[in-house]
């Protein structure tokens, strides 16, 4: 067993100062008060000891995306406390996508992901950000029914703009599969998002961005994603997507719906300069993903610590913020074992500075090594 110790612990609903974690091997076996007189292993100080933050929506990092380099994406991002991932795939045509739905799937089997995000391609024209039009589609439930098929229960969530014909249908296939539904990239009227959440979606693909805007006198999706307690709000937290006061005011009113996402792309822990995601050029300007010679954003170039810090710098209650990176992302995608600290749960464990810079990571309880000047990489802090 190893015991560490830390001046805050921070399970993702308790919190215990001083407080100590017991690892056995993969596991978490003891969480709890520090106990007087007892033999730790690792003294962490003055430093706050939260679950492993999930990334709900995540494209890639360490100039790969997901579909080229899985490993690298995921230990750049684990680097940086992210010991869940779901690895975001982009609207290509069918038969690519099914290709790489075939590549990932080992990854979710033997653990590495926690499942594979369809963003596309049965996403609006009109709201399709960096999504190439000619692979858009219309969502035919039968072509969701086959790529659900090759990845064989790996697809944990599919976007779906669920104006387009055959939305409804596919959104209820997706219930029926139990995978997440989310609403995105649409240019669904506010009639239309009641009528999908009824249906079956439970998330919305980054809230605000790729949907109209909230408006005096045709809301729009917004309002009904906002409105109803069975929807959970993604949210990019890069100071760049959102206001940094509406995600404040956004923590202020549903504060337990919220889920911090990166979004990130190839780019993400690079210089500025060109790149791709999917079949689309992006060029990277000031730490700024941009489809190359437009202002149209193309993802992020984020990590989930950064992510925390720009919320707390907003003002956001520092257990908030981290729920939403940790217990609340968990429960979004219906993982039982990650997402808090206490028994049973995999020892995932990220360790935070005074400035919630990380400076400890456990994946499944190893070390991880972490780079020199962590958090410093992203040019969006």
């Amino acid at each position: 067993m190893t015991v560490l110790r830390a001046a805050r612990v921070f399970t993702g609903e308790q919190e215990f100062s001083p407080g100590e974690v017991v690892l056995a091997g993969d596991r978490i076996v003891g969480v709890g008060p520090a106990v007087a007189g007892r033999a730790v292993d690792v003294d962490l100080g003055d430093a706050t000891l939260a679950p492993g933050f999930v990334d709900a929506h995540c494209h890639g990092a360490a100039g790969r995306a997901f579909s080229e380099d899985p490993d690298a994406v995921l230990a750049f991002h684990r680097a940086h406390g992210t010991t869940s991932m779901i690895a975001s795939l982009v609207s290509e045509p069918l038969d690519i996508l099914h290709e790489q739905i075939a590549r990932l799937a080992p990854l979710v089997r033997d653990g590495s992901l926690a499942g594979i995000h369809l963003e596309g391609p049965w996403l609006a024209a009109a709201y399709k950000g960096a999504h190439a039009e000619e692979h858009l589609r219309d969502p035919d439930p039968a072509e969701v029914r086959a790529a659900l098929d090759a990845g064989a229960g790996t697809v944990r969530m599919v976007t779906v703009a669920a104006e387009r014909p055959g939305g409804p249908a596919a959104i209820a296939l997706l219930r029926e599969r139990g995978v997440v539904a989310a609403l995105g990239h649409t240019a669904a009227n506010h009639a239309v998002a009641v009528a999908a959440i009824d249906a079956g979606v439970t998330g919305a693909t980054h809230l605000f961005n790729a949907m109209p805007p909230l408006h005096h006198r045709d809301p729009g999706p917004v309002l009904a994603l906002l409105n109803d307690p069975r929807v959970w709000l993604e949210v990019i937290q890069d100071g760049v997507h959102l206001s940094p006061d509406l995600v404040a005011w956004l923590f202020d009113v549903c504060p337990k719906r919220l889920v911090l996402i990166s979004d990130a792309m190839a780019a993400t822990g690079c210089c500025d300069g060109a790149y791709r995601i999917g079949s689309l050029p992006v060029e990277v300007r000031n730490g700024i993903a941009l489809l190359a010679g437009t202002d149209t954003l193309a993802g992020s170039t984020l990590t989930l610590d950064v992510a925390l810090g720009h919320a707390v710098a907003a003002g956001v209650d520092w257990r908030a913020a981290v729920r939403s990176l940790t217990v609340q992302p968990a429960r979004y995608l219906g993982l039982t074992d990650v997402g808090e600290l206490r028994p049973g749960a995999k020892a995932d464990l990220v360790a935070l500075d005074g400035d919630w810079q990380v400076t400890g990571v456990w994946h499944r309880g190893r070390h991880v090594d972490t780079h020199p000047g962590l958090g410093s990489v992203t040019a969006t802090r």
